[in-house]
């Protein structure tokens, strides 16, 4: 059963009943101290360490929010809570401890729960882990995963900003703007997590539903950037709230007249295979991996079947295929993050390399595709620092080819 068939349908009142109890058992438990006058958020690296009087001297939250609005304003992006530390943020990517007492596992369950629903709670206790969001007014989203570590629970908050970010903000290449006047096809963005997947993808959707009368389905785990109905309709359906299963999602999707279809993350054999069959039957599909480049997306999709399957699914991705945009995020010289792209657009070469399993050789086809809006990750690396934006080291640290980064730098 997933996690959304146990939300939804579960009739066990007992359960939920003694769940609920169990935390409001905690959260009598919490005594509530009085705010000192010091302020809570001067930032303390990461390494050092809060010990004795100067860890107990700092305030305690007195509830989430305060967090949230106080990290999101200093231009948090994630927001933890761990016990034995005070809430930590990261901050360019960097990780750096808040001055806040160090919290207990009593204060970050009730802290937690108190933005949980009943079923949720319910499901935590059973599963011991949660995905969902939260949203906090005139401050913004939140995607947020719930978890245990050593018999206590710890949280991580992905701050989701209210407005979508336009293509120039993001610094997107010119060919992403182009990808989103496509009528069919696969359209893949991938990264580490934390690479701003979402953000780009959230971008090229906005853009359609600003600029084309189309209606654009959402399938998401969980809704990070809400989306409003312009020129085009949007409807956007959260796993375990909307829909049981992106696998169930998939299936009825197509009854449900979509000309465009975001599958909030390609996990799996079957989102995967759901994914190509949605590009084939003539809808424009947007995904996210994993994977660190285009080359290994490749992989990555094709790897995902049984070896019997894999010369259907190379005919089939080469045949749906429009494009893959790499992404890395990186500290800006002058505070803020950047991110460096490579972009591989489905050419007739490309589907041709596709066909025949040689996806190593796409990186030199990404070198000599320029005109066609191709990059490699490393020359868009050069770039970045030839524009002042991320320093040398940072950037070459971050080169698929250290070499190949060089060469680029020497203009060669």
């Amino acid at each position: 059963m997933t996690p959304g068939n146990s939300l939804q349908r579960t009739g066990k009142n007992n359960d939920m009943d003694q769940a609920h109890a169990f935390y409001m058992d905690s959260c009598d438990e919490q005594s509530s101290e009085s705010r000192k006058g010091s302020e809570p958020f001067s930032l303390l690296p990461l390494g050092d360490e809060l010990e004795g009087s100067e860890a107990e001297g700092g305030s305690e939250p007195s509830h989430v929010d305060e967090i949230l609005r106080e990290a999101v304003s200093r231009g948090s992006s994630d927001i933890h809570l761990s016990v034995g530390l005070p809430p930590v943020i990261r901050i360019d990517g960097r990780l750096v401890r808040t001055e806040y007492a160090a919290l207990n596992g009593q204060q970050i369950q009730r802290m937690v729960y108190d933005i949980l629903s009943k079923d949720q709670i319910l499901w935590l206790e059973k599963s011991h882990e949660l995905d969902f969001s939260y949203g906090l007014s005139q401050v913004g989203r939140f995607r947020v995963n719930v978890y245990r570590q050593r018999g206590s629970l710890g949280a991580a908050f992905r701050a989701v900003p209210s407005e979508i970010p336009s293509f120039e903000k993001l610094r997107l290449p010119h060919v992403a703007k182009d990808l989103t006047t496509r009528s069919s096809g696969l359209i893949l963005v991938t990264g580490p997590t934390g690479a701003g997947k979402s953000t780009t993808i959230a971008s090229m959707i906005d853009h359609i539903n600003t600029q084309r009368p189309v209606h654009i389905m959402t399938i998401e785990d969980p809704i990070e950037y809400l989306h409003r109905h312009k020129m085009g309709m949007v409807n956007q359906r959260e796993l375990n709230q909307d829909t049981d299963s992106f696998e169930n999602a998939l299936r009825a999707v197509l009854r449900e007249d979509p000309d465009v279809i975001l599958v909030g993350e390609m996990r799996d054999l079957e989102t995967i295979s759901a994914a190509l069959t949605l590009a084939e039957t003539g809808h424009l599909v947007f995904g996210t991996l994993h994977t660190r480049n285009c080359a290994q997306t490749i992989d990555r999709v094709i790897d995902v079947f049984p070896p019997h399957q894999q010369a259907q699914i190379r005919v089939q991705l080469a045949n749906t295929l429009e494009a893959v945009i790499s992404q890395l995020l990186l500290p800006m010289t002058n505070g803020g993050r950047v991110a460096a792209h490579e972009v591989m657009v489905a050419t007739s070469a490309i589907r041709n390399l596709i066909r025949e399993g040689k996806s190593h050789q796409i990186g030199t086809l990404l070198e000599t595709g320029q005109d066609l809006g191709m990059q490699p990750m490393d020359r868009a690396l050069v770039e970045l620092h030839r524009h002042g934006l991320v320093t040398l080291e940072e950037a070459r640290s971050r080169a698929t080819d250290p070499e190949n980064f060089d060469r680029y730098r020497r203009g060669n």
